[in-house]
This record gives C-alpha cells, structure tokens and sequence, in this order.
C-alpha cells in the first residue's frame, strides 16, 4: 500500500477522533449540565488517550503528538466541568 495513503488515513482518523470531542466540551461549558457524562468513563479514556500521547511522544511523531493532546485538553475541560458541576 502507498505510503502517502496510509498517511492519509491516519490523518484523517486522528482529526476526526480529535474533533469529535469540540461539540461534547462546548455544549457542557454552554449548559453546565453532566449529569449524562460518566466520571469512570472519562477518567478511562483520558488514561488512554494520555498513554497514546506518551507513546506518541517516544516515537516522535507529530500525528500521535498533536492530535493526542488537543484531545486530552478536550476531556480535561470535560472532566474538570464534570468534577465541578457533577
């Protein structure tokens, strides 16, 4: 398989698993409601999400980099409004 394609899938997998957090964190921080957010579920996946950015860190690549850390601020603004609003 072509190098380049395989880039490209990444890429688009990393921005879409990355944005998909945006409207989750905007619509807690408009409505200050998460009640529908689990904490267990969020504290998981922020545990993973900051082992792929760990990884992402000693492989040096910029992908796992970027896009693991725009999405563990997401869910720290998530998981900060949940620890605050419950």
């Amino acid at each position: 398989m072509n190098p380049w394609y395989i880039e490209a899938i990444g890429a688009v997998a990393a921005i879409l698993t990355t944005v998909c957090w945006l409207p989750q964190a905007l619509k807690i921080l408009r409505e200050r409601d998460t009640r529908a957010i689990s904490l267990v579920a969020t504290l998981v996946l922020m545990t993973g999400v900051g082992f792929w950015l760990a990884y992402g860190l000693a492989l040096q690549n910029w992908p796992l980099i970027g896009s693991n850390s725009v999405t563990f601020a997401l869910m720290g603004v998530i998981l900060a409004l949940k620890l605050r609003h419950g």
